[in-house]
């Protein structure tokens, strides 16, 4: 007497099809969706204090250098000192509440706690100042900044997404003098010099270049 159905002579069939058609999906959605592209962009730190780039870059049209100061010299695009705030605070908006801890900060000489938004992973090195002097233009890698109330990450801090720059510079580079310009758009007379512009720069595409 058999015990049980015919039919269940396909269910090792069916279970299999099964586990291969949800690994695929599961497999997708996890190299799909976890990526730095889902995870990294649109990550907006709260900040100790309201700072908004879209009032000082944008509307104040204050240069991105005259707070991140180091950026054309050294690796890192350095948070303002509270000196730098002050330069201005001290006269603009002495007394607002909300820039109580930048006079806390001047007061007491302790650091203000800004929460980085951009983060770079240890294993991976990046020079600002090189990218600067080369034209890599301050929207490609953050946006415009110029409108963001509040800072977000605009672009994947990925390999993948470095690697596409470093094979093909050329969309992301202008005039060193117009890095922080965030309107510029390339006119014909840049476009006709680009192949040169790019063979100048020549980033590197080994493992060495970024991994040291």
């Amino acid at each position: 007497m058999q015990i049980f159905p015919r039919q269940l002579n396909l269910l090792p069939l069916v279970l299999g099809a099964a586990a291969f058609v949800g690994g695929g999906v599961l497999t997708f959605v996890v190299w799909y969706y976890f990526s730095p592209k889902h995870l990294q962009v649109g990550y907006a730190p709260e900040q100790p204090v309201p700072y908004s780039h879209r009032l000082h870059a944008g509307e104040l049209g204050m240069d991105c250098r005259y707070c991140h100061s180091n950026v054309e010299y050294g690796a890192y695009a350095s948070v303002p000192p509270t000196q730098t705030c002050m330069g201005c605070h001290s006269i603009v908006w002495p007394e607002s509440g909300k820039l109580a801890p930048i006079r806390e900060s001047w007061e007491t000489g302790e650091s203000v706690e800004w929460v980085k938004a951009h983060v770079i992973p240890d294993h991976a090195y990046f020079n600002h100042s090189v990218h600067v002097s080369a034209g890599v233009g301050c929207v490609s890698c953050h946006g415009r900044i110029d409108q963001m109330e509040v800072v977000r990450v605009d672009q994947p801090i990925a390999m993948q997404w470095c690697l596409e720059c470093h094979r093909d510079p050329g969309p992301n580079l202008r005039p060193p003098s117009e890095v922080t310009n965030m309107e510029w758009e390339p006119d014909d007379e840049w476009l006709a010099a680009m192949d040169e512009h790019v063979a100048a720069v020549n980033p590197p595409e080994h493992c060495s270049g970024c991994h040291r």
